[in-house]
């Protein structure tokens, strides 16, 4: 059995090695190739294009990788037609992914195309979601999306979220001491992500070592390119007593709080009972555009799988060192209530086996090939 699978930046990377590693195991001597970073290569997948720095916010970032996103599309996808494969597993970016998928179509490709993650999971987009359901079989992690598809009479599979499977809870840390306690900051994986999150959150991390002299401090960097430029940043604002660890559960498995960049990350922290606060700040050029494109009333997984606020969030002006600071010395005091919100979090997101039964999903597609 040959297997490919698609990722774009790194939550779709830690979820396309976690799929690929169940494939292999429920599938012993299947090929695995993709587009990847460093967990896909890690995982085993022979990697045909590396997407560092592929990941952009919105059209107006990414203009300058269109060039090289078309180019890597294209490539793929004249080889897939040359040489198909059993089955192709897109993850998550749709910029590239969903086009990969209508020209493969559009050019007689007749093979499985399985979406796992379809793109627009909280944007309730009816044209988009009849494009994906079109070219390929969507494979979804929310109920909402599920839900969202088959209102419009599309088919859809849902077994819940993998990261279930793959984040059980942490042991309880003992509190904070007063004067101290462990900040992890996951600023984000994007260039422009960390380039504007994670100033204000450093000198948020000036306003809580002054109320908390022993504070000590952690960044996560999702890979080698993100860690040179958090390096760059702390050395610009001569800001020390930082540690750079490479991963997210790297930083939060050591953190009493943690600022995330809004994400995937803050749903990782959520199932791993870190207390959090979410933040994320876009270019000013971009903020038209979200308010067009967004219409829910939180911005946060967590709030957005309640309908409530689970995780603090400090969007764009909010997100001041001020506040920052303060929201996250709240938890640090008391993280009770979260934690127990956290909780509930966890309950809404499927069941324990949700990974296991999405690579069996994924194998029996692609053996069900004509």
């Amino acid at each position: 059995m040959r297997v490919f699978l698609a990722t774009g930046e790194a939550s779709g990377d830690m979820i396309g090695a976690a799929l690929a590693t169940r494939i292999r195991e429920l599938v012993p001597g299947v090929e695995l190739a993709g587009i990847g970073s460093e967990r896909m290569a890690a995982a085993g997948v022979e990697l045909t294009a590396r997407t560092t720095g592929w990941g952009n916010m919105g059209p107006l970032e990414a203009l300058w990788t269109i060039p090289m996103l078309l180019a890597n599309g294209w490539r793929h996808t004249i080889w897939f037609l040359r040489s198909p494969w059993d089955l192709i597993v897109l993850v998550d970016f749709g910029a590239l992914h969903l086009r990969i998928a209508k020209t493969l179509r559009a050019l007689g490709y007749r093979r499985p195309i399985l979406y796992f993650f379809p793109p627009g999971a909280w944007l309730d987009i009816a044209d988009q979601a009849r494009k994906v359901a079109r070219t390929t079989t969507p494979l979804t992690a929310f109920a909402h999306q599920r839900d969202f598809y088959r209102s419009l009479g599309l088919e859809i599979a849902y077994f819940g979220h993998p990261l279930v499977s793959l984040v059980p809870p942490r042991d309880p840390l003992p509190p904070a001491p007063p004067e101290g306690g462990v900040v992890a900051l996951l600023p984000g994986s994007r260039r422009g992500e960390i380039a504007r999150n994670l100033p204000p959150l450093l000198r948020a991390c000036r306003i809580v070592r002054r109320h908390r002299p022993r504070a000590s401090f952690v960044v996560s960097a999702s890979d080698a390119s993100a860690e040179a430029q958090i390096r760059r940043e702390l050395k610009r604002t001569f800001f020390d007593g930082v540690r750079v660890v490479r991963g997210s559960r790297a930083a939060l498995d050591v953190a009493d709080a943690a600022w995330i960049a809004s994400g995937t990350a803050v749903l990782e922290a959520t199932l791993r009972e870190v207390p959090s606060v979410a933040l994320y700040i876009i270019s000013p050029a971009q903020i038209p555009i979200a308010k067009r494109m967004w219409r829910a009333r939180f911005a946060t997984l967590p709030n957005l799988l309640l309908d409530r606020e689970v995780v603090p969030e400090l969007l764009q002006d909010a997100a001041t060192p001020a506040r920052l600071a303060e929201s996250l010395e709240a938890l640090l005091a008391d993280p009770a209530a979260q934690l127990g919100e956290m909780r509930a979090v966890r309950a809404v997101l499927g069941e324990p086996n949700a990974l296991d039964r999405c690579a069996a999903f994924a194998a029996a597609l692609a053996g069900a090939r004509a």
